[in-house]
């Protein structure tokens, strides 16, 4: 059974630093592409970074470039996401899921970032 679990989440403030984990079972994260998407009310879904691990191509858009770094450790099936320099436009939920382009069927539930003063 495919399954995604994403945490490390919580409340920062701006210009804080959060690091997300997206541990994946059920599958090998070293066969596939592992995206983390960000989600807010009133805002389509937003691709923030994607790693491929078949030629370890990373992408990341330019709203989080010089910010975010993604990073995986096959060892431990899990994708990271490290958030720094946090703004209050990226507060929303942080989802990982099996491609670069939100087209799998294979998500996870999310975790929730809340960037505050």
């Amino acid at each position: 059974q495919v399954q995604l679990v994403e945490s490390g989440g919580g409340l920062v403030q701006p210009g804080g630093s959060l690091k997300l984990s997206c541990t994946a079972s059920g599958f090998s994260v070293r066969h596939y592409a592992i995206g983390w998407y960000h989600e807010a009310p009133g805002k389509e879904r937003e691709g923030v970074s994607c790693i491929s691990h078949s030629d370890g191509a990373i992408f990341y858009p330019d709203s989080v470039n010089g910010r975010f770094t993604i990073s995986s450790d096959i060892d431990k099936n899990t994708v990271y996401l490290q958030m720094n320099n946090l703004r209050p436009e990226d507060t929303g939920v942080y989802r990982c899921a099996t491609d670069c382009w939100g087209e799998t069927e294979y998500w996870g539930q999310g975790t929730q970032v809340i960037v505050s003063s």
